[in-house]
């Protein structure tokens, strides 16, 4: 954990950021509750989920425990999913369709921090939304009651060298600057120092923290 704040912080610096602008989120999908929590008690306090179903165990856990960090969802929300998530999550990084914030401003009983997630790249096998669609998607749900649209999110494409991605993280920060919102979700292990620099202020790090999934 201290090696990667240290990176982060590294970043930060080069770009001229205060080091509190950049939030770790701790990418836990496949690890027990006894790792998070150990993570918990070692300083982490936001971790990032792509399941539902799976998380959801292990938030109770935490909970009857006494911890309670902030809890993002990062995967793919399903509209089936969604009261389930918002009873689980503190914020839900990957919003993809009108569809899906409507179903979540109705289920919701208090305002629920929400991302749109954007397809930068254009892979097939990647969610989010075309880039030309966000702006409209972003005003259509700022208007729902009960959804908190705080910012983008963003998946890169896997590359060999980080700053091969460094265009996809600028489109990103440069869309969400003519939107007008504050968050940024981008970089994972393999890219997070590049995605700081170019604006991130939640980095999705789980390899680099816990080492290989444990499934």
């Amino acid at each position: 954990i201290a090696a990667v704040r240290a990176r982060i912080d590294g970043a930060c610096d080069r770009a001229d950021r205060p080091h509190a602008d950049v939030t770790l989120i701790a990418v836990s999908k496949t690890h027990s509750a006894s790792t998070i929590a150990a993570a918990y008690g070692a300083g982490i306090r936001d971790f990032g989920e792509n399941r539902v179903q799976e998380a959801l165990p292990k938030i109770e856990s935490l909970r009857a425990s006494g911890m309670a960090p902030r809890w993002h969802l990062i995967g793919h929300l399903q509209t089936n999913k969604v009261r389930a998530a918002i009873e689980g999550f503190d914020i839900l990084h990957s919003i993809d369709s009108e569809r899906l914030a409507r179903a979540i401003s109705e289920r919701a009983e208090r305002p629920v921090s929400v991302m749109i997630e954007v397809n930068i790249a254009g892979e097939a096998s990647k969610f989010g939304v075309a880039p030309e669609e966000a702006p409209k998607l972003a005003e259509r749900i700022g208007g729902f009651p009960n959804v908190d649209l705080r910012g983008l999110m963003t998946v890169a494409p896997q590359a060999d060298d980080p700053e091969g991605v460094r265009p996809v993280f600028r489109k990103l920060r440069e869309m969400r600057d003519a939107i007008g919102l504050t968050e940024l979700s981008m970089g994972m292990t393999d890219d997070f120092e590049v995605a700081v620099e170019e604006g991130s202020t939640l980095v999705r790090v789980g390899r680099a923290l816990f080492g290989a999934r444990a499934g």
